[in-house]
């Protein structure tokens, strides 16, 4: 039965439709016989007990430059749509926290993707703290003799905000670097948020894989290979990626993550492992679909809308 979807996301129209996640998922509703409808998070308004959206009907084409065409401008009750899918971009800040608690006050008529309760409850560094025993040692803290302290424990460390994303702000200070005090004092002048500091994992050289779970399930990985000189492997700061597979130990990661996404309705999910270690579980606005189409032949697009539909049909 074709039904009624909205997103809810950057500018569709600045997308990159050869790498971007979302356009690949409306391509794969449009496909499918569904309707779409464009907002942007901040067109969100929650007005006499309505959650309402102001946006465009669209429709979608594999064409650089032409890519989306918008019908004329329009305000719609969310919780007349069958489907919203969250896939604006992090940084998970009060704004975007804020659009989690709106969508949930519709989630029991609306099916939202992912989970917005879920989904500000389980942010991509903070999910992964329940599974201490498959991520290497970790120190959240703001404090700076804590992190000096995990630096002398640990030596060669990856110090990052804790709610950033696509690789920035992410630093490695070996055993030799003098910057900590450096850039403790340049985070704490612009955010009052904590750091995370990780063990350095010298795996990263070989790549850091992105494993997509859908539904719990994992359906297959990517490589992404910083560039030379580089610590980071996120593309957006020039990682590349590559074809791999899963081994025995990506599959006892998700073995054990795979049933609580599951229960907390998070469908389309991607994690992070460098070596045999889980760095991070990206549920807010995960990426991968096309890489791992193009690469595998596998059809992602079509398994995540299949797992979305039976969800939408169960409700």
């Amino acid at each position: 039965m074709p039904l009624k979807v909205a997103f809810q996301m950057d500018p569709i129209e600045a997308v990159d439709i050869d790498a971007d996640s979302t356009f690949r998922l409306a391509e794969e509703a449009q496909a499918r016989g569904h309707e779409l409808f464009y907002y942007s998070p901040d067109s969100l308004v929650f007005h006499a007990g309505r959650v309402l959206a102001r946006g465009w009907p669209m429709t979608v084409a594999r064409k650089k430059g032409a890519h989306v065409t918008f019908g004329a401008e329009t305000e719609v009750d969310l919780a007349d749509w069958d489907v919203v899918w969250l896939r604006q971009d992090p940084p998970f800040d009060m704004h975007y926290i804020t659009t989690t608690h709106l969508l949930e006050m519709i989630a029991d008529r609306t099916l939202i993707m992912n989970d917005p309760f879920w989904v500000r409850n389980s942010p991509e560094k903070l999910l992964v703290l329940r599974f201490a025993d498959l991520t290497p040692p970790t120190l959240i803290a703001r404090s700076l003799p804590a992190i000096r302290a995990f630096k002398a424990e640990h030596g060669d460390i990856i110090l990052k905000p804790l709610y950033g994303n696509g690789g920035a702000g992410v630093f490695r200070l070996d055993p030799q670097d003098r910057n900590l005090s450096a850039l403790h004092e340049l985070f704490a002048g612009f955010t009052r948020e904590p750091l995370i500091a990780q063990k350095f994992l010298p795996a990263v050289a070989k790549g850091d894989k992105r494993v997509i779970l859908v539904d719990g399930e994992p359906v297959g990985a990517i490589n992404r290979v910083p560039a030379v000189g580089e610590t980071r492997s996120n593309m957006h700061v020039g990682g590349r990626a590559e074809p791999t597979t899963l081994t025995d130990r990506d599959r006892e990661i998700c073995a054990r993550i795979g049933p609580v996404l599951r229960e907390k309705g998070q469908v389309f999910v991607g994690i992070d492992v460098i070596g045999d270690w889980l760095t991070e579980i990206n549920v807010t606005s995960p990426t991968g679909i096309q890489e791992l189409e193009r690469f595998d032949g596998t059809y992602i697009a079509g398994r995540i809308w299949q797992a979305v539909e039976a969800r939408r049909a169960a409700m």
